[in-house]
């Protein structure tokens, strides 16, 4: 653990942890995302594979992947900030991912993440080890 002033982004985390190992898969997170209290950052290495997610797995704690790989983001519960933590998600697909949510629901499926508008299908493929239904 590590402590980052208020409003720190992950890569000053990162730097404050004593910076990403050689071969870490550092665009698997949004290194511009702001930090929050509790946030659990988890950078593959250079040969792992994010987590299957908890729809798919069936498996594990909110926010935690099965088997204590990487964190899931839960789309039915995750404020913007939290969403923003997935990679190539910024702040205007995370608002927009919660207006979806506001307007239509909750999500399903995580499939059905493909129903906000930005999300296509390469994007879709690269999110779904990432996030769950929490």
């Amino acid at each position: 653990m590590v402590k980052v002033p208020e409003h720190a982004r992950v890569f000053q985390a990162l730097e404050a942890a004593g910076g990403a190992k050689p071969g870490a898969q550092l665009e698997t997170v949004n290194l511009a995302a702001e930090v929050t209290d509790g946030l659990h950052i988890h950078v593959l290495a250079q040969d792992e594979k994010p987590a299957r997610s908890q729809g798919q797995a069936a498996a594990g704690a909110a926010g935690a992947a099965p088997g204590g790989g990487a964190a899931v983001v839960g789309l039915n519960s995750s404020s913007v900030e939290e969403l923003m933590s997935l990679p190539r998600v910024g702040k205007v697909l995370a608002e927009r991912i919660v207006a979806w949510r506001q307007e239509h629901g909750p999500f399903t499926r995580t499939e059905d993440l493909d129903a906000v508008d930005g999300i296509g299908p390469k994007l879709l493929e690269q999110l779904l080890p990432l996030v769950s239904l929490g």
